[in-house]
């Protein structure tokens, strides 16, 4: 796993879902203009929440000293989950710009998971949220 360093932005389909009361964004990146290797991208959108809550989830819901690619793999289900159930879903949108803060984690898979190929975490913000979407949502507890 290594350090993102910089921002990443992109325009594309957007999935907003909540999880333990925080909201979550879930993006697709391109590897290249064919549309191959997609990355997962996933952050919160609930103001003041760090990335980092986002792994002190996955690793409150794994073993404990589960590897970070069993976290990853953990979280990119959660959003996955999102996407296709809509499970916790508060807003999907076909076209949205959306951006990735500079720090977070990067993981990649040494097999497609979720067909995707790995997962970019990061401080997530998506043009067009109202601030009561992206809100802390009332859930079972908050870690």
């Amino acid at each position: 796993m290594a350090e993102i360093g910089k921002g990443l932005d992109g325009r594309g389909r957007v999935t907003v879902f909540h999880m333990f009361t925080v909201v979550f964004g879930y993006a697709t990146h391109h590897m290249d203009e064919r549309r191959l290797g997609d990355i997962g991208v996933v952050g919160p959108l609930t103001p003041g929440v760090s990335w980092q809550e986002l792994w002190r989830m996955a690793a409150a819901m794994n073993t404990e000293g589960a590897s970070r690619d069993k976290l990853a793999r953990w979280i990119l289900l959660q959003a996955t989950r999102a996407f296709v159930c809509g499970s916790g879903r508060i807003g999907h949108y076909d076209s949205r710009t959306w951006k990735l803060g500079p720090d977070g984690h990067r993981v990649r898979f040494a097999d497609a998971y979720c067909n995707r190929y790995g997962l970019w975490t990061g401080d997530l913000t998506v043009a067009g949220m109202a601030s009561d979407q992206v809100a802390m949502h009332p859930g079972l507890y908050r870690m």
